[in-house]
């Protein structure tokens, strides 16, 4: 399936964003993820709330496309929605996309995804299952470390071993799936997927996608935010994969910062990316020990590159070369990234 992907992609964009829809909802269903995360999924997918309905015992549950639970409301919440808005899955179940408007290309096939996985998901011998989320418990940092252990050793990791957490975005392609404990985690960027796997484990091939650090099971929770700043750090097509471990230390300073941090330095920098040569010769300064090196990296001629830094040494107020400048613009120019990171945009659905 994967290999239709970027065949049919030029063909008909519609039909691959479809095969993508197909195969997140196949990866969900092979985790065994719960009704939240499904629904978490969907939502993100359709860009709209998704909900979820069950006769017997009544329950009703409804996600926002950032996978935050929002107060039950009715069970249909659009008055007079098109059919295309709702499905019942039989058994009682009924899944639904509360769309304003007409509905969109996709939804459809997300809607059955949908009805398929829930189906299975409430299927004999699985319901006690579906208020699981020790994967969930493992990743949150508030949880108590007693709870976090007892997480981790349902999940059947070894305290005396180190993992690593793999985060992804739910329309990721995986060329090649390792197991693992796996779910669908709510962020503040949104649900991604997460997936646990041993420190030692090959490298995954998946796109996009984010490689944490090694923790012990009981600091998986730093493992996960710092795979979120890898993965926020791809820039598909050329960046699609990045492992933690690239970045060293800087990596958990990133993760640990303030997303609404006041930084004067990444400030400046907008200045400079608004030239046509600036987000090009940021990243040649940052990798190059040299102007001379700059220059050959960014393929342009050495007094080019020279009046270029003078620009930027008068608009950030330090030279990027001197002491602790390389750093300073290292580090703002990783933020900088960070705020501008479109990894996890989904692509708009063709109507």
């Amino acid at each position: 399936m994967q290999d239709l992907l970027g065949r049919l992609a030029a063909l008909d964009p519609e039909a691959s964003l479809g095969l993508r829809v197909i195969a997140c909802f196949d990866e969900l269903i092979v985790g065994n993820v719960n009704t939240r995360a499904l629904l978490s999924a969907a939502a993100a997918l359709a860009g709209c709330t998704a909900g979820f309905h069950q006769e017997r015992p009544a329950r009703t549950v409804r996600v926002t496309p950032k996978g935050e639970l929002c107060p039950k409301g009715e069970l249909r919440p659009i008055p007079g929605a098109p059919p295309a808005h709702g499905v019942e899955s039989g058994d009682g179940l009924t899944v639904w996309l509360e769309r304003t408007g007409s509905a969109h290309a996709n939804d459809a096939i997300i809607l059955e995804r949908l009805a398929l996985a829930i189906r299975l998901r409430h299927g004999r011998g699985r319901r006690d299952l579906d208020n699981r989320r020790d994967l969930g418990t493992l990743l949150d940092a508030s949880v108590s470390v007693e709870d976090r252990h007892d997480a981790a050793a349902r999940l059947g990791l070894s305290a005396k071993r180190s993992y690593r957490v793999v985060a992804a975005p739910l329309f990721a392609t995986w060329r090649h799936h390792p197991a693992g404990p796996e779910d669908v985690v709510p962020t503040p960027f949104g649900p991604i997927h997460a997936l646990v796997l041993a420190n030692d484990h090959e490298a995954v091939d998946a796109r996009p996608s984010g490689t944490g650090v090694p923790t012990r099971p009981e600091h998986l929770h730093r493992s996960f935010r710092t795979a979120l700043v890898a993965l926020r750090l791809c820039a598909p097509p050329e960046v699609c994969s990045v492992d933690a471990d690239q970045y060293g230390g800087l990596i958990a300073i990133l993760a640990d910062a303030p997303a609404d941090g006041h930084q004067p330095d990444v400030d400046l920098l907008d200045r400079i990316i608004a030239h046509s040569w600036g987000a090009a010769t940021l990243d040649a300064l940052v990798r190059a020990g040299s102007v001379r090196q700059a220059a050959r990296l960014s393929g342009v001629h050495h007094s080019t590159m020279q009046a270029r830094l003078d620009s930027i040494e008068e608009i950030l107020g330090f030279h990027p070369f001197d002491g602790w400048g390389r750093t300073r613009l290292g580090v703002a120019y990783l933020v900088w990234r960070l705020r501008h990171s479109r990894v996890l945009d989904l692509p708009a659905p063709v109507r």
